[in-house]
């Protein structure tokens, strides 16, 4: 059960491990673009392709959904990137259902955990598999795996690591639960540094920044938000999307939010102690561009 990219690797995974998948739940396809032309997700197309059985059910408790889904006789459901499952589906399997989830739980139970990382300026973060209960993101632990996230790693960069460590991840946690040879660790009972941290879904208002912090916030924030949902300024009274940026500590002289630039080869903006200096920026109705380019087509 998944819907975006990051599921597919899990799913292939599962595929040249050489496990029966005898279907895959996906989301229904989506009307995008201006043409409104339907959407199938990257789950259902990696399907398609490789000739398994698809669900597209528009809701979960739907009957004939669960009829079909029983008729599938499944020892085990797997669910990644997917959506809130009702007890009469995660509790339908004879080994229950497994859940991959993109954090070291209990920490950044949420629906955004790879961006609230980076926004928070983790060094590390990992992926765990548990066994889903009614509460979301709440199950027992089966097995984690560490990966460290570097200075410079967007949220984009720790998506593309935690995916591959999932998917590998996941195919040790089937094997396991195959043959019964795994611990169930209670996520209270899972030591953790402070207070819990969350991931919750994050809006348009996360992504607006606030140049009164230090630089070091700053730029992580923009780092967790990229390439999406990208954080944002606002440049000759347009939206001005930030992917990247190089943090500058020094005196900067000039109250935050303003910004200097040689109108040749860099723009910097100011924050309580220093500047960041963007590299990789979209200004409303224009393309993604590097800074360079940016400042020969535009008058600041």
């Amino acid at each position: 059960m998944g819907t975006p990219e990051f599921a597919v690797a899990s799913l292939d995974a599962l595929v040249k491990a050489g496990f029966n998948i005898v279907g895959v739940i996906t989301g229904p396809d989506k009307p995008s673009g201006r043409g409104l032309k339907l959407n199938e997700s990257a789950v259902k197309q990696y399907a398609v392709a490789n000739g398994l059985k698809v669900l597209q059910p528009e809701k979960l408790k739907n009957a004939e959904f669960l009829a079909e889904l029983k008729d599938l006789k499944a020892d085990l459901q797997v669910v990644v990137a997917f959506r809130m499952l009702p007890e009469v589906v995660w509790n339908m399997p004879p080994k229950g259902t497994i859940n991959l989830h993109a954090s070291l739980l209990p920490d950044y139970r949420g629906a955004a955990p790879i961006n609230w990382a980076v926004i928070n300026g983790e060094a590390f973060s990992g992926v765990s598999t548990f066994l889903l209960k009614q509460e979301i993101d709440t199950g027992d632990v089966l097995f984690t795996e560490s990966v460290v996230i570097k200075e410079d790693d967007t949220a984009g960069d720790l998506h593309d690591n935690l995916m591959n460590v999932g998917a590998a991840l996941l195919v040790k946690t089937v094997k396991a639960v195959e043959t019964g040879d795994y611990v169930e660790k209670p996520q209270d009972a899972i030591t953790t540094e402070g207070e819990l941290k969350h991931a919750p879904k994050l809006f348009k208002e996360d992504c607006l920044i606030d140049w009164t912090q230090p630089v070091a916030n700053v730029h992580n924030r923009i780092r967790g938000l990229s390439p999406y949902p990208t954080a944002y300024t606002f440049l000759n009274e347009k939206l001005f999307k930030i992917f990247k940026a190089e943090k500058q500590l020094s005196e900067p002289g000039i109250q935050p939010g303003g910004f200097l630039t040689d109108h040749k080869t860099f723009l910097k903006f100011a924050c309580t102690d220093g500047f960041i200096n963007v590299t990789d920026v979209q200004l409303e109705g224009k393309k993604r561009m590097g800074i360079e380019e940016f400042l020969r087509g535009v008058k600041l």
